[in-house]
């Protein structure tokens, strides 16, 4: 893991040039983390979201292939290292208090982002009244691959 902070602390930044200046701080969590809210660049469709800490973010920003900080495995990921599904940096932006990155990709390989399969990681919608919700898949996402034979660990 990379020790050395290659992104300015936003502590004692003054809220305004955190909000309107050029320097990018990114405020990460007690945790070290970034939320990652990943779009695809010509649709415009949520893909995935995901979390990054310093190193995934520095990888992304050298390599133009989005890494992420997998919390399940509790480690770096580059994004298609077992699927071949990688992510292609087309654009980064962070919100008005850098606490969030949004990446615009376009998606090689399969062209899917979620582990399931499927283009999109939101595939199922919440429907129902108060007190019985349940989720139905939207049929349009149909899984491209069988998950069992790519992710073989």
């Amino acid at each position: 893991m990379v020790t050395d902070k290659i992104f300015p602390s936003p502590d004692g930044i003054h809220k305004h040039d955190l909000e309107e200046g050029a320097l990018f701080a990114p405020r990460f969590d007690a945790h070290g983390l970034i939320v990652a809210v990943v779009l695809d660049d010509e649709t415009s469709t949520l893909l995935m979201v995901a979390h990054m800490n310093e190193e995934a973010l520095r990888k992304t920003l050298t390599t133009g292939s989005a890494h992420y900080w997998s919390r399940s495995r509790n480690r770096l990921w580059h994004k298609g290292e077992e699927s071949g599904n990688t992510q292609e940096v087309v654009e980064l932006r962070t919100d008005c208090d850098q606490d969030v990155i949004e990446l615009r990709v376009r998606q090689k390989g399969a062209g899917v982002a979620c582990h399931t399969g499927r283009y999109s990681c939101f595939y199922r919608v919440v429907q129902g009244t108060e007190g019985e919700f349940t989720l139905t898949k939207d049929e349009s996402m149909q899984p491209q691959f069988d998950p069992a034979q790519v992710y073989r660990k």
